[in-house]
């Protein structure tokens, strides 16, 4: 067995595909004789020094995590603040670390994760402690750069297409008689790249969805209703699908639920797709449906797209391959080859280059309306969402997802205070 102990950990929203990442890391890890702890509940369970012992899961139980959504060793919204603020933090990780022989800490979330893995392996290398801190991607959002595609979005995106496309028949079948106008909120506060999937159902001006809203465009109100009103007309019916964080010309969320501010420091949204739906309502009488999918989206294995859950295995086992490499400071990235085949393979970014960074929806991959995604976008979004990857179902009918046991490492150190 080689000398020292991984640690692996899952911050922020979880997805259909993290613990395949997961799955990946410990498969890879058992395959070089090293030997994986893993932190419950994200950075809270290295601070507590609530660490659990992954060599007590059968083989089988591995490869059942990738097929099995949420988070199995529990993720966490925390987030650590720079080192000058949160020094005392950022030091209890290292004893942490120490006590556990722990060499190489790999944390699997998004920007703020890729941050604070950064902030890690700089304090390490100022105590002279030898660990190599990788990030590994993970966010629905799709919104990490340097990355082409992130784990987690291809899922995400095939369930929104799948979704809008199948609650898009629903409506057409009732319009005549009953709702005419039909709101999906899709997740993504700064970036429409999930809302922009759902521009997959369908092809044709006439085919849903017919309205798509993104962040990345101001939202007009009186536009809105005015296009609503003309789709309407012209098919009998209109699907919306609107981000979450669309926002008005002056930077105002149009779902600012004034509920104050998350762990993150990000704005609590309060559902924009109620919002259209009783503006609609109002303004034009139609009678509206609308839905909020909310973890729905993030949480559907059972409609995961294949090349996400290969995506998803990949960065885990070039994460661990990464560190046994001393490649500190670094993330796996999913690099595009080509389009058509769509191909792909595993680069590498620098932490700096991903943390704090966000990357948009390209302005080219809105069409020249506003309201929906280009041929360009379509050929960068569908491979994406390609392929099934079910997972195995039991006799009673539902998935058989895998529960594992967690056995608790035996604590070295006095309890966190913090």
């Amino acid at each position: 067995m080689a000398s020292g102990t991984l640690l692996y950990s899952q911050s922020g929203g979880v997805t259909a595909v993290i613990n395949a990442t997961a799955s990946g890391v410990i498969a890879e890890a058992r395959a070089r004789k090293v030997k994986v702890l893993a932190a419950r509940n994200g950075i809270l369970g290295a601070l507590r020094e609530e660490l659990v012992d992954t060599s007590k899961e059968t083989a089988a139980a591995i490869r059942a995590l990738a097929h099995t959504p949420g988070g199995a060793f529990g993720s966490c919204r925390y987030k650590l603040k720079s080192v000058e603020q949160d020094r005392a933090r950022y030091e209890r990780l290292l004893e942490v670390f120490k006590a556990h022989d722990v060499r190489w800490f790999l944390y699997n979330g998004g920007n703020d994760s890729a941050d604070t893995a950064n902030k890690v392996s700089k304090l390490a290398a100022e105590f002279g402690y030898p660990l190599t801190c990788i990030g590994v991607p993970k966010t629905i959002d799709n919104d990490l750069a340097v990355t082409d595609c992130c784990p987690g979005f291809g899922s995400a995106a095939k369930y929104t297409a799948v979704s809008v496309r199948e609650a898009a028949l629903d409506v057409a079948a009732m319009s005549e008689t009953s709702t005419k106008v039909f709101v999906y909120e899709a997740m993504g506060r700064h970036a429409g790249w999930l809302a922009a999937a759902a521009g997959l159902a369908g092809k044709g001006p006439d085919e849903a969805p017919h309205l798509i809203l993104f962040p990345e465009r101001p939202y007009d109100e009186a536009d809105f209703l005015r296009q609503v009103k003309k789709v309407v007309a012209r098919v009998g019916y209109c699907v919306v699908v609107a981000s979450e964080g669309i926002q008005t010309a002056d930077g105002r969320f149009v779902a600012d639920s004034g509920g104050g501010k998350d762990s993150f420091g990000h704005t609590q949204l309060g559902g924009v797709a109620s919002y259209l739906a009783g503006k609609v309502k109002d303004e034009l009488g139609f009678k509206v449906h609308w839905t909020l999918p909310d973890y729905l989206q993030r949480s559907a294995r059972h409609l995961a797209s294949k090349t996400d859950v290969e995506q998803a295995l990949a960065v885990g086992k070039a994460a661990v391959q990464f560190a046994l490499k001393g490649r500190n400071a670094t993330m796996p990235v999913i690099v595009r080859t080509a389009d058509k085949p769509y191909r792909w393979k595993i680069g590498s970014a620098p932490l700096d280059k991903v943390a704090n960074h966000e990357k948009k929806f390209p302005a080219g991959f809105i069409r020249r309306d506003g309201y929906g995604i280009t041929d360009k976008a379509r050929a960068y979004l569908e491979p994406l969402i390609r392929g099934e990857a079910p997972p195995p179902y039991g006799k009673d009918g539902i998935p058989a997802y895998v529960t594992l046991k967690n056995v608790a490492v035996k604590k070295k150190l006095p309890k966190w205070e913090g």
